[in-house]
């Protein structure tokens, strides 16, 4: 019986990633990907994937998504990698191209699961949560920080009546780390915007690495209070506290201390000294961040809430200015972001 097929919707350096690793176990897989060059580049020569210790040059099938309405066939499984803001349109643009039966999982940040299922409907939606560190600045070339034995998925269903349909995703990504089955995707991907709260654009604020900015004095305890107030508006909003990253409950300890605990393990476990967030790569490139999708997120459920959220406040006011143009990503940025956040406490 021939396996699933298989379409990967946007197919930058993580998307690349699980594609080749999909195509090298020996499944039909397709992907589709929006920046013509790296189309181009992956045509020609294959994806390679450059990681610590090993470097892959994988030929894999690739369409521009100008070419998706030439598709004559369908998909059992999507798995959607674009920018959290993306996924509506992306979901739209492929809907047509699934199988009756197949599944779409959001293996995305930020809280898309129900955006996934508002286009193609809850029982065909897996919702994922995703840990791979990788960039990617040359079209066709994914410098991978994180190899498959240092990744981290977990996958759920988003309508109970399909529960048990998140291990399809699960067998896929297998082949791209390791896979955590949860019953509360939703409980799950709110744990993983705790942590990406905590580091992604705090240290893409100052142009620095992860682990660097981590280190710089007062930013560290800036970050955590961005996941402190990430993980209360989880708890305020329903959400469970679910260990993440493959740690135990017992692990992941008591409620005081848990971020900095997350953010150290995140450190020690997932991203390379000079590993920098997929927010600094997108200031970097002139485009729009995930930073209202994330931080914003927080800021925006609190306000929901009747509350306030300052630490992510002010790093969502900064990363508005970046992208407006007012501000670099520097180091300078530093007193300017402890600033504000005392100022709206």
């Amino acid at each position: 019986m021939p396996g699933p097929r298989i379409a990967i919707v946007g197919s930058g350096a993580n998307g690349a990633s699980i594609g080749a690793d999909l195509t090298r176990a020996g499944l039909d897989v397709t992907l589709v990907e929006q920046w013509p060059e790296h189309v181009a580049a992956m045509r020609a020569h294959g994806v390679r994937i450059e990681m610590p210790g090993e470097t892959l040059q994988v030929d894999v099938r690739v369409h521009d998504l100008c070419e998706v309405a030439t598709f004559t066939e369908r998909f059992d499984v999507v798995l959607v990698l674009m920018k959290a803001y993306d996924t509506r349109w992306a979901c739209d643009l492929i809907a047509p191209y699934v199988a009756p039966g197949g599944l779409v999982a959001g293996v995305q940040n930020g809280m898309t699961a129900d955006v996934v299922a508002g286009v193609v409907g809850a029982r065909r939606t897996i919702g994922a949560v995703i840990e791979i560190s990788s960039m990617m600045t040359e079209p066709g070339v994914v410098q991978r920080h994180s190899p498959p034995d240092r990744s981290y998925f977990a996958v759920g269903a988003v309508d109970p009546a399909a529960a048990g349909r998140e291990a399809e995703v699960a067998a896929l990504l297998r082949h791209s780390g390791a896979v955590e089955a949860v019953a509360d995707i939703r409980a799950a991907k709110w744990m993983k915007l705790v942590s990406n709260c905590t580091t992604l654009a705090a240290s893409a604020i100052l142009g620095l690495p992860i682990a660097a900015a981590a280190e710089r004095p007062g930013l560290r305890e800036l970050m955590i209070r961005a996941g402190e107030e990430a993980l209360d508006t989880g708890i305020a909003l329903g959400h469970p506290v679910l260990p993440i990253f493959g740690l135990t409950a017992e692990e992941m300890g008591a409620r005081d201390g848990l971020v900095e605990r997350l953010l150290d393990t995140l450190l020690a476990g997932f991203v390379l000294p000079h590993t920098t967030s997929t927010i600094l790569h997108d200031w970097h490139k002139g485009r729009r961040s995930e930073v209202g999708d994330i931080n914003g997120e927080v800021v925006a459920a609190q306000a929901a809430l009747g509350g306030t959220a300052p630490a992510n406040a002010a790093i969502l006011e900064i990363g508005r200015r970046i992208e407006r143009g007012e501000l670099r990503p520097e180091p300078g940025n530093l007193p300017l972001l402890l600033e504000l956040a005392a100022a709206t406490r």
